[in-house]
């Protein structure tokens, strides 16, 4: 559910799961879906339109399958309503209301299992009470009295191979008893590579881009690639970014001259923001788009898809459009940045697969 570019649905195969459907509302993300299923040979039905519209048991008549078969149930349903940086508005914004058709669905379809992934505010996110933290309580409650026991973690990608720090909350639940168990890290700190912990250190940027040509240039091809290696940075931008430091904002260069900072502020820490091939990137988001660690120009998105954990076999569908505005539909940077990577979804999926079959085998 909520399927996205499929950065979820990517690390959910590669845990060894068959994707038997996928629902997405915006156009640019389903033609992603498609074309990458097209390419895999896959059978997996893609349902574009409004959750609210369909309906579960129409999904199950359509996959030939009954209630209580499917192994995984799993979505990303939008986080506006409850992201930290955004208006907060809750279960006031309609998107907020999103979360609750998961349990809609799990209702009917009866999975063994299901995976929720949210931004970290959905713990606290005042229900239409007001209480503190009462929509996620409600959400609990709910899968709760469905037989199902909810286990949550707060997630770094970085610690999963991930060249990025963001964090998630992951919430998985089973039928009882919930003997799932999240996955321990793979990355650590370099300062705690040298301890007990015995980690490899968390990826770079730098790690993440390596080997990546020339991006092509807007003006070189009204076609743009299928690698979605395509630089659309506009000239004043990169005159703009000239001069910034590896991992510095353009704000904070107080040196520079007064009309190339322009409008920004201190608290425009993520605008104009160059990355640092040292370490991992911040979080990739759906508005502004980061610049590249040395050239003036920003990241292109099959970068962007380096940085969170795409293959480099996977292709976008859709424009690529600038670094700021408001769109109807997702263009490829924002598909990216609003998706879940890849190896954090294996992670999590892989341990959702052991106790499924452990239980399968009546060792559980």
């Amino acid at each position: 559910m909520f399927s996205g570019a499929g950065g979820m649905d990517i690390g959910v195969q590669q845990a060894g799961f068959d994707i038997l459907a996928c629902c997405e509302i915006d156009r640019h993300c389903c033609e992603t879906l498609r074309e990458n299923i097209r390419r895999g040979q896959r059978n997996t039905i893609v349902y574009e339109g409004d959750i609210k519209t369909f309906t579960p048991n129409q999904m199950l008549d359509d996959l030939h399958i009954q209630a209580g078969e499917v192994d995984l149930l799993f979505g990303g349903p939008p986080c506006q309503a409850f992201s930290q940086i955004g208006k907060q508005r809750s279960m006031l914004d309609e998107r907020g209301e999103l979360l609750f058709e998961m349990v809609r669905y799990v209702k009917v379809i009866q999975p063994r299992a299901i995976m929720i992934e949210q931004v970290k505010g959905l713990l606290t996110a005042k229900d239409l009470e007001g209480k503190r933290g009462g929509v996620f309580e409600q959400l609990i409650r709910e899968l709760e009295l469905l037989d199902y026991v909810p286990k949550w973690r707060i997630m770094l990608a970085a610690d999963y191979g991930v060249a990025q720090m963001r964090e998630r909350v992951f919430i998985v639940a089973t039928k009882k008893p919930n003997g799932f168990q999240f996955p321990d890290p793979t990355n650590g700190k370099q300062s705690d590579v040298a301890n007990m912990f015995g980690l490899p250190p968390y990826k770079t940027v730098g790690e993440a881009l390596a080997g990546l040509g020339e991006p092509v240039l807007k003006n070189d091809s009204s076609l743009i690639p299928d690698d979605s290696h395509y630089d659309v940075t506009p000239r004043r931008d990169r005159e703009r970014i000239h001069g910034v430091p590896e991992g510095k904002n353009l704000s904070s260069q107080t040196h520079l001259p007064k009309e190339q900072i322009g409008g920004l502020t201190k608290k425009d820490t993520t605008k104009f923001l160059r990355l640092d091939r040292s370490k991992p990137s911040n979080t990739l988001r759906g508005g502004e788009i980061f610049y590249h660690p040395i050239e003036d120009r920003y990241l292109t998105p099959r970068e962007y898809m380096r940085i969170h954990g795409y293959p480099d076999n996977y292709v976008l569908r859709g424009p690529i459009r600038g670094r700021t505005g408001t769109v109807k539909d997702l263009d490829q940077h924002r598909q990216i940045g609003n998706s879940v990577p890849p190896p954090l979804a294996k992670a999590v999926a892989t341990k959702i697969k052991d106790i499924i079959l452990c239980r399968k085998s009546m060792n559980c």
